[in-house]
């Protein structure tokens, strides 16, 4: 859990030994500044197109690489959903960073800077939420759930494979970002409506993502994830981030892991250092 801005001291001071405490395996400042540098070295000369996560709140890129923006989401088929814990983008209402974490994407990112209540933020009675080997998810802690639209004739389904189809050309990817902080409160939004689809029009479009979390800041980009931190991620992404966090019930979010949910996903995943080299990113219009 990260430190955050809650209501008591009480509170904060709970939080805040809980970070200290996760904290004190993070690698060192040098490490994030190594993998930087191998990213700069590895994709340097290569006309590599930009990359994505990205401080939404900054216009910046000297990115020449372009390609064709990818059409709505609703011209588009919704092809998976999953979430990483914590935020991948920065912007908005989520700029603290959630420190170095391990090196391979967990414990890092950026989690949501606002105020949370105690009542919200009370342990859960159940047993561990979407724990994988790396992580599970506690009241407070902040996810980043990535729709995935793919221009191919495809369906939901799980990882990029299902965006896509065998032997034919890559079809043109859209990503709606939407990032949650998850709390102790049954009157939170519901993740398993957050993560519902239908088929409209004949193509299947996710029918949860909120609509009130401000104008989301599109830009051009690519796949995420930590394998990419000390490579280029070679996938062209039209993305759509919302600056705004809602609340979304944890109880939820752990009835949607433990589902046999379309995707198989069951845990969240790791975090790819945030892009600043201009020359990895594209202007933002």
């Amino acid at each position: 859990m990260k430190v955050m801005n809650v209501i008591g001291g009480v509170g904060l001071a709970l939080v805040s030994g809980l970070a200290f405490a996760a904290n004190q395996g993070a690698v060192s400042d040098e490490e994030i500044l190594r993998q930087r540098q191998a990213l700069q070295k590895n994709t340097a000369g290569l006309n590599v197109g930009p990359q994505s996560p990205r401080d939404i709140d900054r216009i910046f890129g000297r990115n020449l690489q372009t390609f064709a923006p990818a059409p709505a989401s609703n011209k588009m088929n919704l092809c998976n959903i999953h979430f990483h814990k914590n935020a991948e983008h920065k912007g908005g209402e989520f700029t603290q960073y959630a420190g170095n974490g391990d090196g391979k994407g967990f414990q890092t990112g950026y989690v949501y800077s606002g105020k949370l209540s105690q009542r919200e933020l009370e342990p859960v009675k159940a047993g561990a939420i979407c724990k994988g080997k790396h992580s599970e998810l506690f009241p407070g802690d902040t996810i980043e759930v990535h729709y995935v639209y793919s221009s191919a004739e495809v369906e939901p389904g799980p990882t990029l494979s299902a965006c896509v189809v065998k032997g034919e050309a890559m079809p043109q990817l859209r990503v709606e970002a939407q990032v949650y902080v998850v709390v102790n409160d049954d009157k939170a939004l519901n993740f398993n409506t957050l993560a519902s689809h239908d088929v409209r029009d004949g193509l299947y479009q996710a029918t949860g993502i909120p609509s009130d979390t401000g104008d989301p800041v599109t830009y051009a980009g690519s796949t995420t994830g930590p394998d990419y931190n000390e490579k280029a991620s070679p996938f062209e992404v039209t993305w759509n981030v919302r600056p705004r966090v809602t609340k979304v019930d944890i109880h939820s979010v752990g009835d949607w892991c433990d589902s046999e949910n379309i995707y198989k996903e069951d845990h969240a995943h790791g975090v790819r250092n945030l892009i600043t080299n201009p020359d990895l990113l594209s202007k933002i219009d």
